[in-house]
Parts: structure tokens; sequence; C-alpha cells
């Protein structure tokens, strides 16, 4: 419903539901397409079909003009990041984080991205209120996840180790990387790959999402590992949806 009013309504107007049209709402999905947030355009889909759908329920329309729009939103184009994904080169990495000689939290920060692999924005807004240090997990909201569903993650005696260093110099904060510029808001999403810049990796070798393909390339060849088990720990949905909703295991 938010995302109807914010962007639906501005362009439809104030008009019985029932009168909006297909074409109408495919004229507000192209912009958002063009600022290339693909996923935000689905989702706006998939939320005006909700209140068509609420609107048929309650009388109020007869048909849902979203739903004949399913195809007609662009793919996007996967882009596939630099990493390095062979375990000796990334040893290599690893010793070459434990040189940085920058900042201490984007040091931390670097490191917990190599043990726990979540993405560059979910480690950026971590929130101290979010980590049980004592039991070793990471709960994440949906509301912080790109698919916005909760997400547990169990940390390693290094990550721990980790973090309760970095408490004493960003624990007074709400977040556990804080911008340099205001402790109100999280560290710039361009600090890790600067910091791994500095480190002598260039964009083409390796950035912050390369950890996620590094660890899913070293934990799936290394034959150890359910490949269930670290698709849910990359916080990969099914796209199933069948399977999906059977899929509860937490491994």
């Amino acid at each position: 419903m938010e995302w109807f009013i914010k962007f639906a309504r501005p362009a439809i107007g104030a008009r019985p539901i029932a009168e909006i049209t297909a074409p109408e709402i495919l004229a507000i999905l192209p912009p958002i397409e063009a600022r290339r947030r693909h996923e935000a355009a689905k989702m706006l889909r998939g939320a005006i079909g909700q209140v068509f759908r609420f609107a048929i329920a309650t009388g109020r329309a007869e048909s849902d003009p979203a739903g004949a729009l399913k195809g007609a939103l662009a793919s996007p184009i996967v882009q596939h990041r630099a990493a390095i994904i062979e375990a000796k080169a990334f040893g290599g990495l690893l010793r070459a984080i434990a040189t940085y000689d920058g900042a201490p939290a984007t040091k931390a920060a670097l490191k917990l991205l190599a043990l726990t692999f979540v993405r560059r924005g979910e480690l950026r807004a971590a929130e101290w209120a979010d980590f049980d240090l004592e039991t070793g997990v990471w709960s994440i909201p949906a509301q912080k996840m790109k698919m916005r569903r909760a997400h547990r993650v169990p940390l390693a005696p290094q990550a721990v180790a980790i973090l309760r260093d970095l408490k004493p110099i960003t624990g007074g904060n709400k977040f556990l990387f804080p911008s340099v510029r205001s402790a109100a808001r999280c560290m710039s999403e361009n600090t890790i790959n600067a910091a791994l810049h500095r480190l002598g990796f260039q964009k083409d070798e390796m950035t912050g999402h390369g950890f996620r393909s590094a660890a899913s390339s070293m934990l799936n060849e290394s034959d150890l590992w359910s490949a269930d088990a670290i698709e849910r720990q990359l916080a990969h949905v099914d796209t199933d949806s069948v399977r999906r909703a059977h899929a509860r295991a937490d491994y």
C-alpha cells in the first residue's frame, strides 16, 4: 500500500480504482526501471496488484490490470563482480587485510565480510542490537535484507573476537560501522571497495560483493557442505515456490 501511495497515486490521481487501466500502471514503471531499480519496479507492480486484489475482494473492482503486466518489465542484466575464488589467492587477500593500516572499523568490516559473506549493504547497516555475542548469532531483520526475509548468521569464534575488539571503538553508536561524517548514519557504500583498492586490489580483481562469490565457490568445491545450506547462508531465495515454502531448516 505504501508503494501504491508513493508512486501510483500522483501519476494516476484520485479516481475510482475500477477505472484504472493496465497502460496507466505500465506508464508508472519504466521511470523506475530507467534508474536501474528493476527489483523496485517489480515490487511496485506486485504491491499495486495487492491493492487491486483487495479491491476485488471488497467489491470495488472486477479485475486486476497489474496482473496483465507480468513479463512486461525488463529483466535486470546480471553483473558478475570481480572476486578471488581460488583458496591460495584468497589466503593472500586475508593476509593483506591483516596488514591494513586504515580505520580499525574498516579493517574489522573487511574481516567480517570474509567470515560471514553477507551482502555489503547488510554489513554496513549492521547494528549492535542485532548481535548476541554470547550465543554467537547475528540476527538480521527482514527490512535490512534484499529479499525482505529475516536472516540468521552464525558467528565463528574469530568473528566474535573481532566484534569484541570493535565494541570499545564503536559500541557507543547504533551502527557497528558508523559514517565518519555522522554517527547517525552507517559507513559509505564505497568504503569497502576503497579499502580493497588501498590494499592493491583493483576493481577487476576483488570487490566487496566478491566475498560472497568466493565463499560460494570455495564452499561448494570443498564438498564438505550441503549445497542447500550454502545457499541458505548466502540468503538466496529458492525460485521454486513449493520448495521455498517447505525449506525452513536453519542448518
